[in-house]
């Protein structure tokens, strides 16, 4: 079946999809507290199913992910260094500010794509990155002015996000399938939050629950990851193996603008005119490329 869109503009779709997922995470996410799973075991079991289940289609790829190129491989790596980086970063500073300066990967992709690909960053892009850089900063309210990074927990989110933006640069540049691109990335997502849990969960000072407590989550969280994890992983990775690594960054800010919207929704979090005027900005930041490419059908 032809799509009436082109490729970039499909890849544009999927990555707002992904987006839009992703500001719901944070409900499962919680559930996962709730049933009795805290600091980063939420984390580990909401990545390490997706891996567990996507195993066999691994295998069966592997022979073709075994001859691939070196820079495939580094990808890989480079993807595993961004979850690292932006899940540690929670555990040192506060998550307003992760979010902010993890969300600077649009900054980093366009400047990137113009240095190795000479990709222009074209007035629309500046407009883009100052809409969604502004919402960032009118939702969570920093009336002084952008946050610097001063502790090691600011320090990893950026460094997350300049990652994230090279592994979304290389995966635009490298020829392989974004098929074996995706089940790379479920596996570095996987083997990553099981890692960073193993290294750090004792610092934390929680206790290591009984079995008894991740068995109980798995009637719920299987079907969870069949239906939404999984294809949203896909699409995440589809995007970044077509889009300047700046474009797919400021569609990826839709999370946050969902995210802000769900949780006043379900939660107590304060929801007022500086919240909406934000989630405006984050919007608009998010569509002005891809409603540009479908009214101009390409």
């Amino acid at each position: 079946m032809h799509l009436p869109f082109s490729t970039q503009t499909q890849a544009k779709l999927a990555t707002l999809y992904a987006g839009l997922i992703f500001g719901i995470y944070w409900i499962p996410l919680r559930e996962l507290e709730v049933a009795g799973l805290s600091e980063m075991l939420p984390a580990m079991v909401f990545n390490a199913i997706p891996m567990i289940l996507m195993l066999p289609v691994i295998v069966w790829r592997w022979p073709k992910i075994r001859r691939a190129p070196l820079q495939f491989h580094i990808t890989g790596v480079v993807v595993g260094l961004a979850l690292v980086t932006y899940t540690n970063a929670f555990l040192y500073t506060n998550v307003v500010r992760v979010l902010i300066l993890f969300y600077l990967t649009p900054v980093w992709g366009f400047l990137l794509a113009r240095v190795f690909i000479g990709d222009r960053i074209t007035p629309i892009r500046l407009t883009s990155i100052a809409l969604g850089v502004g919402g960032m900063l009118v939702i969570f309210g920093f009336e002084q002015g952008f946050p610097l990074p001063n502790n090691s927990g600011d320090w990893l989110a950026l460094t997350g996000g300049i990652f994230w933006a090279i592994a979304s640069l290389m995966m635009l540049v490298g020829k392989e399938s974004p098929v074996d691109y995706a089940m790379w990335f479920f596996l570095w997502n996987g083997i990553a939050a099981i890692a960073v849990t193993l290294l750090f969960f004792d610092q934390t000072g929680a206790v290591m629950p009984d079995i008894d407590v991740f068995v109980s989550v798995l009637p719920w969280m299987l079907p969870i990851a069949l239906i939404l994890i999984i294809p949203t992983g896909f699409a995440v990775i589809y995007g970044p193996t077509q889009l300047n690594p700046g474009v797919a960054g400021i569609l990826f800010m839709v999370e946050i603008g969902v995210g802000t919207v769900t949780a006043t929704i379900l939660t107590d979090e304060p929801f007022g005119a500086r919240e909406l005027a934000g989630v405006l900005m984050i919007t608009f930041a998010a569509l002005i490329e891809p409603v540009r490419d479908l009214l101009l059908n390409r």
